[in-house]
């Protein structure tokens, strides 16, 4: 065998597997001290090493587990509608209410991109459903109209 030997030990994969599962991003994960670089990571991910196998399954899991905490966020930042107003003073110099336009933007963007990424890591969970006629679950496809000649 030859090249540098693997850096990979069960408590390094443990440890950026719990952290994803919680939400971190691989890169956010890999820029502690004590962390190999991303690209280390994910040469361990891409290898064909069988030692590495349960390393990668887990990683699978976590990344599901990650799509599941990431959707629960989206209810959150839907709820939190603590910055969506400012006072503002008016012509009159009168106190006044305006809808922030940037943090409500901003939290549709976070939303947004956080469905994204779960209906990519997750799609058996979360991604789009498509049916297509003949589909065993969903049955035939039937189209009635309701003025038949």
């Amino acid at each position: 065998m030859t090249g540098r030997p693997c850096s990979f030990t069960t408590e390094i994969g443990d440890t950026i597997c719990k952290r994803i599962a919680a939400g971190e991003s691989l890169r956010g994960i890999c820029r502690d001290e004590d962390m190999p670089a991303a690209s280390t990571v994910f040469g361990w991910l891409a290898g064909s090493n069988e030692a590495l196998r349960p390393f990668m399954e887990q990683y699978a899991r976590a990344r599901e587990i990650q799509a599941d905490a990431l959707v629960d966020e989206t209810l959150e930042i839907s709820d939190d509608a603590s910055n969506d107003w400012m006072i503002r003073e008016g012509k009159d110099q009168e106190p006044g209410y305006a809808l922030n336009g940037e943090h409500v933007q901003r939290s549709r963007l976070r939303v947004d991109t956080r469905k994204w990424f779960a209906s990519k890591v997750y799609p058996k969970k979360y991604g789009d459903k498509v049916a297509i006629g003949g589909d065993p679950e969903s049955g035939p496809v039937v189209i009635s109209w309701a003025n038949k000649p």
